[in-house]
């Protein structure tokens, strides 16, 4: 779907604000939240104030000063003054969420407990805390406590019945073939990637890496959906929701901060369609028969099927049926009773012997998909 499509299909969510671009609004996140109607956001990711509780400035080895964070906005007067904030814009938040939305907070030992609980209490549904490991952290300079080399997120749908969005086979895909854990090995946010003024400081204190906010994204939201970022601070997820073909909100009440990400984001170009085309889904894919690899000449009748060992060998039925001794029954079915298990994945179990060596059938059932789609069956 090309970005002109986008554009077309795309549907204004609030008077005067059209999400067929990505943007960063100016101002107070609960406030900019409140003028969004309700059930207009696909996914939210968040990165709200962490509430440090800095005790005096850190200092390394050689007493020189850590820039560490010590702005205004992460100090709070107390826990109780913490919570009641994270309950307003949450509330703020779960209003905006469609139906089947999600949303990512990312924190760190200071405040993840707190956000986790008022989750919970305010209805959402916790999937997953993922957490983030950083193979660069910043060494513990007191020598009183464990390098802290992560940040741990939560990603919670808007409710227990939410039809949440979770990309499984385009991740393991991508993990070659193997299931996404739940702790994720990324860089910290370095190089040319991080913003920095005209004299070299960087901009903001806790740039997230675009390779973490890019997995959020690929891993929970479709191309085209609607992301809101109520803490955008260096706008990263504006950036990334750009590049890969979603739409973002990003609010952000500081000026020099709004005026960095406006930079930063329109200065990202929109991957290419080849880049951004998505695989259906299989549980969204038609349903194939195994009969019709039959019907089709691509697997002949009285053909055997065989394992991934060749330990175990069934053999094809006109009807589409298998036969196994003196047992027969689906590719599912007999798949399970050749292993005693109760139950198979047919189209995965079996194989078929070719020139190329041994294969599963499923790749029979991706052709007749192919060439369903290509028909507009």
């Amino acid at each position: 779907m090309s970005s002109s499509v986008l554009r077309t299909q795309a549907r204004h969510i609030a008077p005067g604000m059209d999400i067929s671009e990505s943007r960063i609004v100016q101002g107070d996140c609960i406030a900019e939240m409140e003028k969004l109607p309700a059930s207009s956001v696909d996914l939210i990711f968040a990165d709200p104030p962490y509430n440090l509780q800095l005790q005096g400035s850190l200092h390394r080895p050689d007493h020189s000063l850590v820039d560490a964070v010590d702005d205004e906005w992460d100090q709070f007067a107390s826990f109780e003054a913490y919570d009641n904030f994270t309950r307003a814009w949450l509330s703020a938040a779960r209003r905006v969420m469609k139906p089947n939305a999600a949303i990512w907070v990312i924190g760190s030992y200071h405040n993840i407990f707190r956000v986790g609980a008022i989750l919970q209490d305010l209805g959402f549904w916790i999937l997953n805390d993922v957490v983030w490991r950083k193979n660069n952290p910043m060494p513990n300079f007191r020598g009183r406590r464990f390098t802290n080399a992560h940040e741990t997120m939560i990603w919670a749908s808007r409710s227990p019945q939410s039809k949440y969005t979770f990309n499984y086979e385009v991740l393991k895909a991508g993990n070659e073939d193997l299931q996404l854990r739940s702790d994720w090995l990324l860089p910290i946010c370095t190089g040319g990637e991080r913003l920095k003024d005209e004299s070299g400081r960087k901009v903001h204190p806790t740039q997230k890496p675009e390779s973490l906010i890019g997995r959020v994204l690929l891993s929970s939201s479709r191309r085209g959906d609607v992301i809101l970022d109520p803490f955008s601070g260096s706008g990263t997820t504006a950036a990334v929701s750009k590049r890969l073909g979603r739409f973002c909100i990003g609010i952000e009440r500081d000026p020099e901060y709004v005026a960095a990400s406006r930079a930063r984001l329109s200065g990202t170009e929109t991957l290419s369609d080849d880049a951004l085309a998505e695989p259906p889904a299989k549980r969204e894919a038609p349903r194939v028969a195994f009969s019709s690899v039959i019907e089709r000449g691509l697997i002949a009748p009285g053909t055997e099927l065989m394992d991934a060992k060749k330990r175990v060998r069934a053999l094809v039925r006109a009807d589409g049926t298998l036969a196994f001794g003196n047992v027969v029954g689906s590719i599912h079915k007999i798949g399970a009773v050749s292993q005693d298990a109760e139950s198979c994945n047919g189209w995965t179990y079996w194989h078929l012997e070719t020139a190329k060596g041994l294969k599963p059938i499923d790749i029979l059932r991706t052709q007749i998909r192919s060439e369903m789609a290509a028909s507009g069956a």
